[in-house]
């Protein structure tokens, strides 16, 4: 996690792709898209420095066979009322922060927080300002294996964390046959058998993307596993609960979803989260534990992406 960006920084922790081989640049395939720039799109556009990213030819078979999955697991959920369907207006404000209006349990919100699964992700702060991602691996690898307390120095060697922090992409770990993405290869080679896949997001996600974050929350946690989340937070964007209106690259876990209102929201787990102030300044208001529209955290995955 870091509040200003380098230039090796905007490389390797950001990206904007689609899922499959990308050759042309995100911002131009959200345009193409008719789908209105989201807030901070068009910063995103001018400050990302990494080209192209692809996935494996074993990723893409991967990645295919689980969106057919994970897109057939909702429909039969959603048919058979496991998932209620969205309300017209949404139960949650812009940020998603329980009390917010329109949040559960707030004015004019339901009447109390109802239906959220989670997968059982077990939360620790991050032990340095940079420490984001090797939390986030913990976090993460701790909704399937049940182990608390796992080292995150052990984590940030493994992912090859720098004071810049931990790679989206472009990074190849020691791992048997890395790929490029830090996160997936570490996720797979703790948790054998996992699956992990890399879902690059454009600057501004399309109706399409949003779709699928849901399908592929509601699919993860409904198997035991946690979403390991990459956030590029920016200045006039939407933000994380807590965050400060800043330029903020940010990894979390994502580990559930509300069934009442068909994965409309999340729950995430907020490495920042118990972080004293001396070691990130704005770290006190940050919950370890938040809710949030699912649409509004893909949007500030925007340019970077999620591994599932």
């Amino acid at each position: 996690m870091s509040a200003t960006p380098t230039p090796l920084r905007a490389a390797v922790l950001g990206a904007a792709a689609l899922l499959a081989a990308v050759t042309a640049a995100p911002a131009a395939a959200a345009a193409g898209s008719g789908t209105e720039p989201a807030p901070g799109a068009a910063y995103k556009a001018a400050h990302d420095t990494l080209g192209p990213q692809r996935l494996t030819p074993d990723q893409l078979r991967l990645a295919a066979t689980k969106q057919a999955a994970a897109a057939r697991a909702y429909a039969e959920a959603r048919a058979r009322g496991a998932l209620d369907a969205p309300d017209a207006t949404g139960t949650l404000g812009a940020t998603g922060a329980p009390g917010a209006p329109g949040a559960p349990g707030a004015p004019g919100g339901s009447a109390a927080l109802a239906g959220y699964k989670l997968s059982g992700a077990i939360h620790q702060s991050q032990q340095t300002s940079y420490w984001c991602g090797p939390a986030t691996l913990v976090i993460t690898q701790s909704a399937h294996d049940e182990v608390a307390g796992r080292s995150q120095r052990d984590a940030a060697t493994l992912l090859k964390t720098t004071t810049s922090g931990t790679a989206w992409y472009g990074i190849d770990i020691n791992v048997p046959s890395p790929t490029g993405y830090p996160m997936a290869d570490a996720l797979n080679y703790r948790l054998p058998g996992a699956g992990y896949v890399p879902k690059a997001l454009p600057y501004t996600p399309t109706a399409t993307d949003k779709t699928a974050f849901r399908q592929h929350i509601t699919h993860n946690t409904d198997n035991d596993y946690a979403i390991a989340g990459n956030a590029w937070e920016v200045p006039g964007g939407p933000h994380l609960v807590g965050h400060p209106n800043i330029e903020i690259f940010h990894w979390v876990a994502i580990d559930g979803y509300n069934t009442d209102t068909a994965a409309g929201e999340v729950n995430y787990l907020d490495p920042v989260g118990g972080v004293s102030t001396s070691v990130i300044s704005w770290a006190g208001p940050v919950p370890k534990s938040a809710h949030i529209s699912s649409d509004t955290l893909t949007t500030i995955m925007g340019g970077r992406g999620y591994v599932w």
